[in-house]
């Protein structure tokens, strides 16, 4: 890669001692920067405003590709480099290739730290934010413009009416046996869609191998440090971002052990899905096989309901039933449940995007 166009994180950090010598301050911002748009423009020229000298540190390939799928990122950190170098307002750009910036904050010390209005001080990803307050950084979320976008510019040039092949994400924590039913259903027709992408909480969780065994792009989200199940606003922010960027329609939640809220649930109202393993409003949330046969019920069987804030409570769309045998054992009932989600579950989602 072309030196001219890029800065080391020690040359940037020399920049920085020296403008706090002269009582100056370094601004320092980050992100991917793909295909500049007037909302880049105006953004980097918001946050040179609040300082000295705005540093840029954008993903290199790998990290892009990481964050917002396959096929991105359009354009090389070199290009994107070069491209933000001929930007008056910017004055140097570094290239990081980890999936966080903490270590580019770490070194460079900036006096203010920016992000964008898509952004609140409490999303910053939680070891940045560490970082940030621990360093005594200043933190400025800079308002974004209406309606630019790099994924509404990628659009554009694709040409995109609306016609389109629904596209489907998956998220689950652990074996995946649902999301390859859905995968086999979208490959053999049943639903008119595609899965666009498989996200786990859990780095080497079945469903992730399930996904890359069938091609299809698996991603590891971090989850942050909450506790209850609860995802935190950076985790919440980063799963939305990658689910626009690739374009998805529908969510199905498939063994998926965290609690989703806004902004996800407002950005795909009426359209994330989970499947659940009782006939609720039956024994919601864990271990739902195990208390059925605790209870001595005779019946159990599965449900397809939609996304709300509450574990389990959101509105049912098809249940199957299934019966409970003498000498039944939670592996063996849970192997039916089991049949009986993988033909519900493709059903409702082919209804929910228009083909069944």
């Amino acid at each position: 890669m072309s030196d001219r166009y890029l800065s080391t994180l020690e040359e940037v950090a020399t920049l920085r001692d020296e403008l706090s010598r002269r009582g100056e301050k370094l601004v320092l911002t980050n992100g991917v920067f793909d295909v500049l748009h007037v909302g880049h423009v105006r953004y980097l020229k918001e946050a040179a405003a609040l300082g000295d000298a705005l540093v840029v540190a954008i993903n290199g390939d790998a990290s892009v590709r990481e964050l917002k799928g396959p096929g991105r990122p359009v354009n090389s950190a070199e290009d994107r480099a070069e491209m933000l170098c001929a930007l008056e307002c910017v004055d140097r750009v570094v290239v990081f290739e980890e999936r966080r910036a903490s270590g580019v904050i770490e070194a460079i010390r900036p006096h203010v730290y920016t992000k964008g209005g898509d952004y609140t001080p409490d999303s910053l990803i939680d070891e940045e934010k560490a970082i940030l307050d621990r360093l005594g950084v200043e933190i400025r979320i800079l308002s974004l413009v209406p309606g630019k976008s790099t994924s509404a510019t990628l659009a554009k040039l694709a040409g995109d009416s609306g016609e389109k092949t629904p596209r489907i994400a998956i998220l689950g924590s652990g074996k995946g046996s649902n999301a390859r039913a859905i995968i086999e259903a979208t490959g053999d027709g049943r639903l008119g869609a595609d899965v666009a992408v498989v996200m786990s909480d859990v780095p080497g969780s079945g469903i992730l191998e399930v996904a890359e065994s069938c091609g299809i792009p698996a991603l590891v989200i971090d989850p942050g440090t909450e506790k209850g199940g609860q995802l935190t606003d950076a985790a919440l922010k980063e799963m939305l971002d990658r689910l626009k960027s690739l374009g998805v329609d529908l969510i199905a939640c498939a063994g998926f052990m965290r609690i989703l809220r806004d902004p996800l649930l407002s950005a795909f109202p009426g359209r994330i899905l989970n499947i659940h393993p009782s006939l609720l409003p039956q024994y919601p949330g864990l271990n739902a096989v195990r208390r059925a046969l605790a209870e001595g019920e005779r019946e159990t069987g599965c449900t397809v309901h939609l996304v709300d804030v509450g574990v389990d409570t959101g509105r049912i769309l098809k249940q199957a039933r299934v019966g409970i045998r003498d000498g039944d054992t939670e592996e063996s009932l849970t192997a039916r449940i089991h049949e009986a989600e993988h033909r519900i579950y493709a059903e409702v989602i082919a209804e929910v995007l228009g083909v069944g």
